[in-house]
């Protein structure tokens, strides 16, 4: 899938910079600290307390095996390596727990039952959505490889809804013929939150998306196709205000003036998403992407807790 370019010439666009550097430098090395990520109290639940059910009760708790799986996105290892690197924590801090195998590792993290974890927010949401693809290792790729010519290459969609202060508050992982509007309705319904606005660009101006953000009650800022007309249904009172306001100011100015702009939050997460954990999905089995992807937001949005940059326009 192809990254998006901008329309806006380098020499037109806005340039930014950071007045938090300071606090935020600190947060970025403390992305290294082992402590951030690998807390004692994980210890307390380490062997889970009997389900009730017949048949050998499990050694390790889900906790355990998402603690591994993080600790494997984080630092690019393979599932051995995983495997070693928590049995050396676990010396360090002198504790006598049992380490999964790297076998028993793959296996579980198709079971896994992540969420994307989020603290509530003071205010209602500004919600950006937006779509990117992730390469996956597929059937086609490996054939190619043994017995030669070009595979098929494989991928999946990730779908996200991002707020103003950078935090990924919703995700879903589909495949790639999903189309974005048919995902959005999911999205907004993950969210806890009091939504006050929903921003996307032209691929989600379709009815189903607006009735979804009504229903929570939102604003929404979506940009409507070139061709659109003013229908008066109660459905599309946000799209025929916009519509009115382009037909008086243009496209351009009504960008600026609704913040639709803002969209871009979304797609500044892709670019931390990717340059963190890699454009591709390690796992192969569906389930594990799935638990490898929500991961990979959890630990993305507790980088943001460390500290975010504050940055502002540099006026020309």
């Amino acid at each position: 899938m192809r990254s998006k370019r901008s329309k806006v010439h380098p020499r037109h666009k806005r340039r930014y910079r950071v007045t938090n550097w300071a606090s935020y430098n600190q947060a970025l090395r403390r992305r290294g600290d082992l402590t951030v990520w690998f807390s004692p109290e994980i210890v307390r639940c380490w062997t889970p307390l009997p389900s009730g059910l017949r048949g050998r009760p499990r050694q390790y708790s889900d906790a355990v095996i998402e603690l591994a799986l993080g600790l494997r996105l984080l630092f690019a290892l393979p599932w051995r390596q995983t495997q070693g690197f928590l049995t050396s924590l676990l010396d360090l801090m002198g504790l006598d727990c049992p380490v999964p195998d790297y076998s028993t590792l793959a296996r579980r993290s198709r079971d896994l039952d992540v969420a994307v974890v989020r603290r509530p927010a003071d205010e209602p949401l500004h919600l950006a959505l937006d779509a990117t693809g992730l390469a996956v290792f597929g059937q086609g790729e490996w054939a190619a490889a043994k017995w030669g010519g070009r595979g098929k290459r494989g991928w999946r969609k990730l779908h996200i809804a991002v707020d103003e202060r950078g935090v990924i508050q919703a995700a879903v992982l589909t495949e790639p013929g999903a189309s974005d509007p048919t995902v959005a309705p999911e999205l907004l319904e993950q969210v806890d939150d009091v939504i006050a606005e929903v921003i996307a660009d032209g691929a989600y101006d379709w009815r189903s998306v607006y009735r979804a953000i009504q229903r929570m009650g939102a604003r929404s800022v979506i940009p409507p196709s070139r061709n659109a007309a003013v229908t008066g249904k109660p459905e599309h009172r946000d799209r025929d205000a916009h519509l009115r306001r382009i037909g008086e100011v243009g496209r351009r100015q009504w960008r600026k003036e609704a913040g639709q702009h803002r969209q871009a939050r979304a797609e500044n997460t892709f670019r931390r998403l990717k340059s963190e954990f890699g454009p591709r999905l390690r796992a192969r089995h569906p389930k594990a992407q799935q638990a490898e992807i929500l991961t990979a937001c959890n630990l993305l949005n507790r980088m943001v807790e460390l500290g975010f940059p504050s940055s502002t326009p540099i006026r020309a």
